[in-house]
């Protein structure tokens, strides 16, 4: 082993982390809907607003990667649109377990999800979940589910059908994400180049759905503003087991450094 990777060695490991892959992971997802001015608020340049006002989150443990030790991970979502195509804007991720450190640095590296290192607790039952999230003395998501075949609200399904989130029935199998890549310069203001947005699509196939009524608190601390994304209405929850690949991600626009200077601060305790 050595500090300096032979090309051999270098080619062997993009052979390996063609996607990164994540086997037998669970995940409870929950729904809510927020307001339109809350979205238009939050969301960089050039995303624009979605249809319907949708924030989701999730708690999530991956057992197994291709690519370090297993971790478990929370994160918050608002839906947005580039170009007219749908996905999930990503405002805050957090991080726990053995393998934290490289799913950190990966994420926020190589597709710029804003990732964090909390304190996370996944608990589920056969028909129940609790779970949260807690950075610097405050649960910033507290989840508990109860999956009855029900969800808080009955138009659910077809709201989700409606902006293709529905679990299993996605109009497209690939999950969409949109996050921002910059790095502030050294010289202590602005970016070393102007932010890139990156869309990263994830391929979920579930073996699992469990249904079920949701019970959600968000809670913010100076950090970590959650419940900024107000819940105007709870519209249910889901538990998934399968295995998950992300796969490549490509850049697709650049924003001028004035205009995105605002939103940049999302992977810093500021």
């Amino acid at each position: 082993m050595s500090f300096v990777k032979t090309p051999e060695e270098i080619q062997k490991r993009t052979q390996k982390y063609e996607n990164f892959d994540f086997g037998t992971a669970e995940m409870v997802n929950v729904f809510w809907e927020t307001k339109a001015e809350i979205i238009k608020k939050l969301l960089p340049p050039p995303l624009d607003p979605p249809k319907v006002p949708i924030a989701h989150a999730y708690i999530a443990n991956y057992p197994e990667t291709n690519f370090g030790m297993p971790y478990l991970e929370s994160g918050m979502f608002l839906r947005a649109e580039f170009e007219g195509i749908e996905g999930n804007y990503c405002l805050a991720m957090h991080l726990d377990g053995p393998g934290k450190d490289i799913a950190m640095a990966g994420g926020r590296e190589v597709f710029g999800f804003p990732k964090k290192l909390s304190t996370i607790s996944f608990n589920f039952k056969e028909d129940e979940f609790d779970g949260y999230s807690e950075r610097i003395g405050v649960k910033n998501i507290e989840l508990e589910v109860k999956f009855t075949g029900k969800l808080n609200d009955p138009e659910t399904p077809k709201l989700l059908v409606q902006v293709g989130m529905l679990p299993g029935k996605m109009k497209n199998p690939n999950n969409i994400f949109y996050n921002f890549k910059h790095f502030p310069a050294p010289e202590g203001t602005g970016f070393d180049y102007s932010p890139r947005l990156v869309r990263q699509d994830t391929l979920l196939r579930p073996t699992t759905i469990k249904i079920g009524e949701a019970e959600l608190k968000l809670n913010s601390s100076i950090h970590d503003p959650w419940a900024e994304v107000e819940i105007v209405r709870v519209l249910g929850a889901f538990y998934q087991t399968g295995n998950i690949s992300m796969l490549k991600g490509e850049v697709i626009a650049e924003v001028e450094p004035e205009r995105f200077d605002p939103y940049s601060f999302l992977k810093w305790d500021w």
